[in-house]
């Protein structure tokens, strides 16, 4: 599914099977609406995150998402630290979370325990 930028909701409208958090852009220079998927999962290592979002259809969101999400639905998230879908460039056994408590980004262990989201990146075009 592609979608016109014209055809997107207000922010913190039903969308996509969540809510609609904004849009960002991949590395690539692609540009995505982020859907909010209303599932959360707690108590889940990063595999184990990681593999919860895919089962849900969607994935953990980037660190600029998660900054995004912070920024648009403070109110619709858990204050404590969910994962994101980055790994830590010069440690493999680390990977970046988000605490959306207040919005500091941080790495740990890929073994700890934290919570997670899970978002749907919906391509949009021109």
């Amino acid at each position: 599914m592609t979608k016109n930028t014209a055809s997107l909701p207000a922010l913190r409208a039903p969308f996509a099977g969540g809510i609609f958090a904004g849009i960002t852009t991949a590395k690539d220079g692609t540009h995505h609406a982020v859907a909010l998927l209303p599932d959360r999962g707690s108590n889940l290592d990063w595999p184990a995150a990681t593999q919860w979002a895919e089962a849900l259809g969607g994935t953990l969101p980037t660190r600029p998402v998660a900054a995004m999400l912070f920024a648009n639905l403070e109110d619709q998230l858990r204050p404590r630290q969910h994962w994101t879908n980055e790994q830590v460039e010069d440690d493999a056994s680390c990977a970046w979370n988000c605490d959306f408590f207040d919005g500091d980004q941080y790495s740990y262990l890929k073994s700890f325990e934290g919570s997670a989201v899970a978002v749907r990146l919906i391509p949009l075009n021109s």
